[in-house]
């Protein structure tokens, strides 16, 4: 190996001794230390991995099922839905606390519900979509299941949902009890792929 012009051997030999040796000593020093901070690491990682699982999911919907605070439109569809909804053409929402306009109306007499949000889009050429969510008691969902029947629904229970869905021309109703709600969707002239079914699985899972 070529000597580096100015570079003295007899010193640099000894001070490379001196830095190998002060490592070594480090090393030795930190040794008995290595099993605590290996322990530390784990229970740091278990911890924070205990707090995630144990931490509710910060989704407002959580919150406004409870009556904790109030619904908005946007809490009720998931996320894909939405995303297609407001991105369509002209479509227009608009929020409000009205019953929508159901192809049967004695049965909103008989459920008696308490409307805790109602959300309509529109389109420009006059297409629409109702959806609303309201409570009701147990026995204004035994009438409504009676209403609905007699009107032609097509009704399928599986517990503890209830779902009822009729379908006249180019609009499709559905009707969706659990757990002292009542939910309602109105389809005409726009149909997006399980409309109902998505909100339905955003609200109970």
């Amino acid at each position: 190996m070529a000597r580096i012009p100015g570079r003295s051997l007899w010193l640099s030999a000894p001070v490379g001794l001196l830095c190998a040796a002060v490592v070594a000593a480090l090393v030795w020093l930190a040794a008995p230390m290595v099993p605590t901070v290996v322990t530390w690491a784990g229970d740091t990682l278990r911890a924070a991995t205990a707090r995630g699982e144990a931490a509710q999911p910060d989704d407002p919907l959580v919150a406004a099922l409870a009556g904790e605070a109030p619904l908005d439109c946007r809490d009720i569809y998931p996320d894909d839905l939405w995303r297609q909804l407001a991105w369509f053409p002209g479509a227009l929402l608009a929020q409000s606390s009205a019953v929508p306009e159901t192809a049967t109306p004695p049965l909103v007499e008989a459920l008696a519900p308490d409307i805790r949000i109602s959300c309509r889009w529109h389109t420009r050429d006059g297409a629409t979509l109702q959806t609303a969510l309201a409570t009701v008691t147990p026995e204004a969902v035994a009438a409504g299941e009676a209403a609905l029947s007699a009107a032609g629904y097509v009704c399928s229970a599986a517990a503890p949902t209830l779902s009822c869905t009729l379908t006249t021309g180019d609009a499709t109703e559905t009707h969706t009890f659990r757990d002292g709600w009542w939910l309602v969707s109105v389809e005409r002239g726009w149909h997006p792929e399980d409309y109902a079914g998505r909100i339905a699985a955003r609200l109970w899972g």
